[in-house]
């Protein structure tokens, strides 16, 4: 089988020399969509608990539930709907954003809280898995990583605002209103859509036998591990950074919260910053993402008794962060153009995996070292992921091409 190096980079035959920018904003608005969906239980457990007769820990479920159903869906959508056109797919992936919330905000119980969360899981998993290849086949390959640097933007604005959103609406309307926003933009991205995004036929040969020739490429599983140490270190942080900033710099909640919020404006600049490192580089892209946090968490660990350390250390940790997913994702796609949905599949199963991991890794930590242990290890993490493309891919790729 052929192994796809980033010097083999040509533009995909469905894009044209005109790149769809405006396609791929409909993307964005799409995924912006989805993440407010799916972190808008965090800011609304206890009116939802209180309103439907179930305990705050029940109602927090419902997040889990979304990030499980997606972890599956990823491979099950791309697998599903391989004959389809890419376009109706797309449709297809909204709309469930769109039932979901409604569904959420009509609920009368539990059952119909977590039927609409599994169906936003799907939608989730499916469009993650696909989206590499669908900016791929909005824009030229050299423009790749700036039209997946707009899609994350979605993310990152939906990351920094659907908590505090979610909680002001929560306040004022109820906790309803909030889900129905999130239906309107769930419509409004959809209409977008349909105006924008051009015909897509199917492309590639996505089944089980695909994944597991595409997960062969040693640059895909270059790709892959590296994903998995640096995404399990961050959210083994990421999980227990409130009890370390009240135990360590001893912050007091307003403080913290401001923190929190800088780690999320890190975020959108990081994605920014990390689209344009990666036109030049992929490899570079995940090295300077991962070292970064890395150098975040020297901070915390040696010098997190400080306030401001800890805030300025919290804050490159959300920048640098926020640079990963378009470097990771614009290598995976680039290292598999035939078979991208295959790949993306395969990258948003590692992602949940890593999620899931450093958790559980962050609680074991936490419980024997405290805090310090678990931003040691969000450290260590991170360097091996950086070494893992230095050592092994970064010698094999062209700075120019990435």
């Amino acid at each position: 089988m052929t192994d796809y190096t980033l010097e083999q980079e040509s533009p995909s035959s469905d894009a044209k020399s005109k790149a769809a920018w405006d396609a791929v904003v409909s993307l964005a608005l799409g995924v912006f969509g989805l993440v407010t969906a799916e972190f808008l239980p965090a800011s609304l457990l206890t009116p939802i608990s209180a309103d439907l007769g179930i305990s705050s820990g029940t109602a927090g479920q419902t997040v889990t539930v979304t990030a499980v159903v997606a972890a599956f869906a990823g491979p099950g959508i791309v697998i599903g709907t391989r004959s389809l056109n890419r376009r109706w797919t797309l449709f297809g992936l909204t709309a469930l954003l769109i039932i979901s919330s409604a569904l959420a905000a009509i609920a009368n119980g539990l059952f119909l809280l977590l039927l609409s969360r599994v169906l936003l899981g799907i939608g989730l998993g499916g469009f993650w898995a696909m989206s590499g290849a669908l900016a791929m086949r909005l824009v030229p390959m050299d423009l790749l990583p700036r039209a997946m640097a707009i899609i994350f933007t979605g993310v990152s604005v939906a990351t920094v605002t659907a908590a505090p959103l979610g909680a002001y609406i929560g306040s004022t309307l109820g906790w309803r209103a909030a889900f129905v926003l999130a239906a309107a933009v769930g419509v409004l991205a959809l209409l977008v859509q349909a105006v924008t995004v051009p015909s897509l036929p199917p492309a590639g040969h996505a089944g089980l036998g695909t994944l597991a020739a595409v997960l062969k490429r040693p640059k895909i599983r270059i790709g892959l591990f590296a994903t998995l140490f640096i995404v399990a270190g961050h959210f083994a942080g990421f999980t227990y950074i409130r009890p370390y900033l009240e135990e360590i710099p001893r912050l007091d909640v307003d403080m913290l919260s401001l923190v929190l919020l800088a780690f999320g404006i890190g975020g959108f600049f990081g994605n920014i910053v990390g689209g344009m490192i990666t036109e030049r580089s992929a490899t570079l892209g995940v090295v300077f993402a991962a070292g970064l946090i890395a150098v975040a968490a020297v901070i915390l660990a040696s010098l997190g008794a400080s306030g401001m350390a800890s805030a300025v250390a919290v804050t490159l940790w959300g920048f640098a962060f926020g640079a990963l997913p378009v470097s990771i994702q614009s290598y995976i796609t680039r290292t598999a153009p035939d078979e991208a949905e295959s790949a993306g599949a395969l990258l948003l199963t590692t992602f949940q995996i890593a999620i899931s991991s450093g958790a559980v890794l962050g609680g074991v930590l936490i419980d024997l070292q405290g805090p310090i242990g678990v931003m040691s290890f969000l450290g260590v993490a991170s360097l091996l992921g950086a070494s893992v493309m230095v050592a092994r891919g970064g010698r094999q790729v062209q700075l120019s091409q990435g």
